[in-house]
């Protein structure tokens, strides 16, 4: 008897132990909200070399309502003359999804110059397209522009990666799904984590680009 009460209680032990450490390691994440702006429209100084916008799901070719709202956003900071490039970067993992040639197609019908956007199609997570920002593409002072869920992890690994970043929030509507992805965070925050500090790299490298040449290079298409 006393032996299943041992192992009962080192159960216990390592719930509370385990449910304890995924708590702190989301706080840690989740303290990089310090670097979200309040209002980038008019709250940013400078101008930053890029934007880098996150994919966030395509149906048939047309961003989801959530990927629209960022491309939006990147759309009125470029305008504002707040960063000079944009780079969608986004999941292109076989012929038939494509989520970054599609937020391109959204940018040129917005009337966003074909040079001044740069495509990463191995953008396959947040931590691939934050790794091959800065070190595929060059990328070292970035605007980062996706819903206000989603921005203290992109923050968390693009500071633990040495970028010069800072959050643009591109929350537009209510998200049906908004508390489950809230609720995702969590997980997604100990594999951040976890590729930060076992230190991770994206599955694909390539070929470097400066983003200070014309965007198109980087296309398929091209």
């Amino acid at each position: 008897m006393w032996v299943k009460n041992l192992n009962l209680r080192w159960i216990i032990y390592i719930l509370v132990f385990g449910t304890w450490s995924i708590w702190l390691v989301y706080q840690r994440v989740d303290s990089f909200d310090r670097y979200i702006v309040d209002d980038c429209l008019t709250d940013l100084q400078g101008t930053s070399s890029a934007e880098l916008v996150l994919g966030a799901g395509v149906d048939n070719d047309q961003v989801s309502q959530i990927f629209a709202d960022r491309l939006d956003t990147a759309v009125e900071l470029y305008r504002a003359g707040k960063a000079k490039k944009i780079i969608v970067s986004g999941d292109n993992g076989n012929v038939n999804y494509d989520e970054t040639d599609a937020g391109k197609e959204y940018l040129l019908s917005k009337k966003i110059p074909a040079a001044d956007i740069f495509l990463d199609y191995a953008g396959f997570d947040t931590f691939d397209s934050l790794y091959r920002a800065k070190n595929i593409y060059g990328a070292n002072k970035i605007l980062v522009v996706t819903q206000d869920f989603h921005l203290p992890r992109s923050l968390y690994i693009a500071h633990r990666l040495g970028l010069d970043a800072l959050g643009c929030r591109a929350d537009k509507r209510f998200y049906i799904n908004s508390q489950y992805l809230r609720r995702r965070e969590y997980l997604a925050s100990i594999k951040a984590w976890l590729d930060i500090n076992l230190g991770s790299t994206p599955k694909f490298s390539g070929e470097k680009f400066d983003l200070a040449g014309d965007g198109q290079k980087t296309w398929d298409n091209q």
